[in-house]
């Protein structure tokens, strides 16, 4: 048999390297900030200007954009001009199934966690 094969990507057991883990925590931490959270899932869901995203996460419009910019100076929100104002939207479908992964995952849990309890038939009770 040949020499040894290394592989790379998600499904490889090799570690990456320390300039990758270094963007993904980067990433991450953009992400552990609630309304920055909110943002991504909105924009996930389709694109929007500064003015529709702070109505729909419910945060001052200053606050929105200046989340926005964060986001963008990260890659991982994109803009672009349309008239006289900016829209902005996620182009990395890899960051989409990030966030969707994780939020469908913790409101799955949350609606069973406050699902009532169901008696289980058939146990003569």
């Amino acid at each position: 048999m040949g020499g040894t094969t290394v592989t790379t990507g998600v499904d490889s057991f090799e570690d990456p390297p320390a300039e990758v883990l270094a963007a993904a925590a980067s990433a991450f931490g953009l992400l552990a900030s609630s309304a920055r959270l909110h943002i991504m899932w909105t924009l996930a869901r389709g694109e929007s200007d500064v003015s529709g995203l702070a109505e729909r996460v419910g945060g001052a419009l200053p606050a929105v954009s200046q989340h926005l910019t964060k986001l963008k100076l990260a890659g991982l929100v994109r803009s672009r001009r349309e008239g006289r104002r900016m829209v902005y939207f996620v182009d990395d479908p890899d960051t989409v199934t990030v966030v969707r992964l994780m939020v469908g995952q913790l409101t799955a849990r949350a609606d069973a966690a406050s699902a009532p309890v169901r008696a289980v038939r058939g146990t003569g009770a």
